[in-house]
């Protein structure tokens, strides 16, 4: 059975999902995609509450205090492609309070699958499906020229986000609207 649950964060409503025994999704209320394959779960009726929700709120509630928690601290299990899941997994050994680029991240998938090269569009596009946000935390990459591109949950919340990491967002720039990575 699909569980569902709020939490009051300060950037605004977010939405857990779980299996009953894993995190399956954390969304941001508005963000782009939200609920992912999950979304026609919400609303039905739910058993009790699974653990990991409580588990989820210690480390949201740590996070937001400014503690760094890990992302291997939880029982994650994002639903997607074989792709998508290697560049969830990328995401979550980016340091709190740094960043990469999209580039960056290119090519150490590329170099993880074999490959001589990828897009960062690709990457951008699994990032974009992100269904563990902040966990998972793809608010942690930006374009190659320092340009704070794409945020499924909108930018504010971005440089909400890694300004709340200690990250210097005045060294990025925002993208105009229609800005491709």
């Amino acid at each position: 059975m699909y569980c569902l649950t709020s939490y009051a964060s300060p950037i605004g409503l977010l939405t857990l999902g779980s299996d009953g025994k894993h995190l399956t999704g954390l969304w941001i209320q508005g963000q782009k995609y939200f609920g992912g394959e999950n979304v026609g779960e919400i609303g039905k009726e739910q058993g009790p509450e699974p653990a990991v929700f409580g588990d989820a709120r210690k480390w949201l509630d740590r996070y937001f205090s400014g503690q760094k928690p890990c992302p291997d601290e939880l029982p994650l299990a994002p639903e997607g492609t074989e792709f998508q899941k290697l560049i969830w997994g990328l995401l979550c050994e980016i340091p709190y309070g740094t960043v990469t680029t999209y580039g960056d991240l290119a090519k150490k998938a590329a170099a993880r699958m074999g490959r001589d090269t990828m897009s960062g569009q690709a990457v951008g596009g699994a990032l974009a499906h992100n269904p563990v946000s902040i966990i998972i935390p793809c608010h942690r990459v930006v374009g190659s020229g320092g340009s704070l591109t794409g945020y499924a949950g909108g930018l504010e919340r971005k440089i909400w986000l890694l300004d709340h990491e200690g990250v210097d967002v005045s060294r990025f720039s925002v993208p105009e609207k229609g800005t491709a990575l």
